[in-house]
């Protein structure tokens, strides 16, 4: 069966302090047609990454403008999710073979948890490739509305895994995509959004928190609050490259020794490869005690990733492939000096030299960094635009008006 997840409600007005009366009120009068709307949400994990968050505040938000909105997960056991691992890596790029095999379980657990989808909807958002052939085993009933909603990069994927794809992705009505330029040039898709994520500036994670508690929060996993603090918050992730932020680390320190590092993940459920990558990171970090390896098993959760980001002298995001990055969005919002990788949606959120800086090998990272514990006043500078940036692009309301948009174009 699939899986209802629990959400708490959300107002809109809630946000008026930060985007405005007029951007409200002007959600408010886009959702009127679409009162009563019937939108189901499915994905592969109620937690533990950046859709999960997402879907946390959007379908409260959507239910609070008068649309019937659920979420709902998918069922999945181990064999499917290291398949649909693999099919996530592949259509990034990566260089991994499509077994039959991997084709047989993929479509096992799609025919399963399409026969158990049930209810009247208006509008199926499907998000990212794991659940993407229920249309093709649900098949089509009355006037519903398929979306699938990608979250990263197939401009260039693996052509094994896309042709193995393609034929249920042509089948919706809509794809949503981050950017353009991550929709693969061959596909034929009846007609394209683009919408990019965005962050809850009300979430416990986002919310402005206190300096002394943000400190009090680090020492309690025995980070030296005095010292000067790096951190990068993702999954343990080869295209995270948790490993070359220890490198970049390693070369800071040779300039700063009293510099310390943290990495921050979430282990989540369709994530069978997080273990492995953990495991070869702490290795990588070997018995440097000013390297904190840290998850949600560790008692991590938003509060603590807030505080991390808070109390951190510099957020790094050193990543190899990026749909978006909403933990940029994160340090961002929250005026933190920035230095992430310029690959796929990080260039729409850091301007470089403007809202952070872009860097593309650890050298140039470790060299932005020191830049940036030496220069102090360049950070608050810097993150004060940053959080401007982020506030009138990157917002839940914001991400809430492009659907209702979307919605009404299908109509």
């Amino acid at each position: 069966m699939l899986q209802r997840v629990h959400i708490e409600p959300k107002a809109l007005d809630g946000y008026r302090t930060i985007v405005g009366d007029e951007e409200v009120t002007a959600i408010r009068a886009l959702a009127e047609p679409l009162r009563g709307a019937r939108v189901l949400h499915l994905n592969a994990t109620p937690f533990g990454g950046g859709v999960a968050e997402i879907l946390s505040t959007l379908v409260p938000l959507m239910r609070d403008v008068g649309i019937e909105a659920e979420w709902q997960t998918l069922h999945g056991a181990e064999e499917f999710f290291n398949v649909t691992k693999a099919l996530h890596n592949a259509l990034q790029g990566a260089d991994i073979p499509i077994t039959a095999e991997m084709k047989e379980v993929y479509n096992r657990y799609n025919r399963l948890n399409a026969e158990a989808l049930e209810g009247e909807y208006d509008y199926l958002i499907i998000h990212d490739p794991q659940p993407a052939a229920i249309l093709h085993f649900h098949g089509r009933t009355g006037s519903r509305r398929w979306i699938w909603r990608s979250h990263i990069d197939t401009s260039a994927p693996n052509p094994e895994a896309w042709s193995f794809l393609e034929p249920y992705l042509e089948a919706y009505d809509v794809a949503i995509f981050t950017m353009e330029r991550y929709v693969h040039s061959h596909s034929k898709f009846p007609k394209l959004a683009i919408i990019p994520p965005s962050i809850d500036p009300l979430s416990p994670k986002n919310k402005s928190q206190p300096l002394e508690e943000s400190q009090a929060i680090l020492a309690r996993f025995k980070v030296d609050t005095s010292r000067p603090l790096l951190t990068q918050v993702s999954r343990f992730d080869p295209w995270k490259d948790p490993l070359g932020v220890i490198d970049a680390y390693r070369m800071v320190k040779g300039e700063m020794p009293g510099v310390q590092l943290a990495l921050v993940g979430s282990m989540a459920t369709d994530d069978p490869e997080g273990w492995e990558y953990y495991e070869r990171t702490g290795r990588h970090a070997g018995e440097d005690y000013d390297i904190h390896i840290l998850h949600n098993l560790h008692g991590v959760g938003d509060v603590e990733v807030n505080a991390f980001q808070t109390a951190s002298d510099v957020v790094i995001q050193k990543s190899i492939r990026e749909g978006f990055g909403l933990v940029v969005t994160e340090a961002l919002w929250k005026g933190k000096p920035v230095v992430a990788s310029n690959v796929g949606g990080i260039p729409l959120q850091i301007i470089d030299g403007q809202t952070g800086y872009l860097v593309d090998s650890p050298l140039l990272c470790a060299e932005r960094i020191c830049y940036f514990l030496n220069h102090p006043e360049e950070g608050e500078r810097l993150g004060k635009q940053a959080r401007e940036h982020v506030r009138k692009r990157f917002l839940s309301p914001r991400h809430l008006r492009d659907y209702l948009r979307l919605f009404l174009s299908l109509l």
